[in-house]
């Protein structure tokens, strides 16, 4: 698979040369056409925060809008949450979430996000639609965009870009040569880099993510389980669920991994996950709920940031706030 050659630098990379600098010649036309205004941008009534990354695969974004969520709400903020709603398709857009909304037609990721947090979680291809459905209906008073830090037709107030500590940039390379959308440059523009996992540098803030109980899929009871256990994951970086669970003592028996956001089918994991408990990630746990065995379990992370960088936050937030009237 071509991902295989962006954590390293090979002869083969270079097969794709052309292609990256096209890539790099119409990302870099399409940003500077939306600074000069030959396409149009919104701005919207209250702040938003933009949670990305530079990089193609799972850095960590959900957890670290979670962690937004809950913090942004005990000082006082009502936030919402934009997505884009990666692999569903809702019955119109946008679309606001509710209590019955399904992974069909909402996505995995703001599924959960719901679940989670409970907070108003609106999707649409573009995004404006869904910010202005939740400030009019919602009554949000700031937004947090899941991801969109190249969907340049929504203004934003701050930029967060979280990497994954381990991977970090892979070979350093645009797609298709390498992983990158943007160049490594593009990470100076951000108020923060948010590295998960890994060692962070000096200017970049860390991010750990904590696992919590398991909880069963079915009832989301939470129990202990010992003996040996089978794993499966459908993230954008499999290896670091299951290296958690290796972390964790747990006895892993399979170890399998799915395409991100990937849809699936019952009887295929129904059959293949029989014999043993399985561990899952709460990603892959909302779409699994309506057809798991008993013996199914997922387990919640919470990320963990430190408490300098959130005082950083919410201070220029309320500059912000201050300075826009709002």
């Amino acid at each position: 698979m071509i991902e295989k050659l962006w954590y390293r630098r090979s002869w083969l990379n270079w097969l794709f040369a052309p292609l990256a600098a096209l890539f790099a010649l119409l990302t870099t036309i399409r940003r500077q056409a939306y600074r000069a205004g030959f396409f149009s941008s919104y701005r919207p009534p209250v702040p938003v925060i933009v949670v990305g990354n530079i990089t193609v695969g799972g850095n960590g974004k959900t957890p670290m809008v979670l962690w937004l969520v809950d913090r942004l709400t005990k000082a006082g903020y009502k936030p919402g949450v934009v997505s884009r709603g990666y692999g569903g398709k809702a019955p119109h857009y946008p679309y606001l979430l509710h209590a019955e909304a399904t992974t069909a037609e909402a996505g995995d990721e703001p599924v959960l996000i719901y679940q989670r947090c409970g907070c108003p979680v609106a999707v649409a291809p573009k995004r404006v639609t869904a910010v202005q459905l939740l400030v009019e209906q919602c009554g949000v008073d700031i937004i947090i965009s899941d991801d969109g830090l190249q969907h340049y037709a929504l203004q934003r107030d701050i930029e967060l870009i979280v990497m994954d500590g381990e991977r970090r940039l892979g070979n350093g390379w645009l797609m298709p040569m390498g992983p990158l959308r943007e160049t490594a440059s593009r990470m100076r523009e951000a108020m923060a880099v948010i590295c998960n996992g890994g060692k962070a540098r000096p200017d970049e803030i860390p991010m750990v993510l904590q696992p919590a109980p398991l909880h069963n899929v079915r009832t989301n009871h939470t129990a202990l389980i010992s003996g040996a256990v089978d794993a499966m994951a459908g993230i954008g970086y499999p290896p670091r669920f299951f290296n958690s669970l290796l972390q964790q003592g747990y006895a892993l028996n399979q170890q399998v991994a799915y395409a991100d956001h990937q849809a699936f089918s019952a009887d295929e994991l129904q059959q293949r996950f029989a014999q043993r408990p399985l561990i899952m990630t709460e990603k892959d746990a909302v779409k699994c709920r309506s057809f798991a065995l008993d013996n199914w379990w997922y387990q919640p992370v919470t990320a963990q940031l430190p408490e300098s960088f959130a005082t950083r936050l919410l201070a220029q937030l309320k500059e912000l706030k201050h300075g826009t009237g709002l």
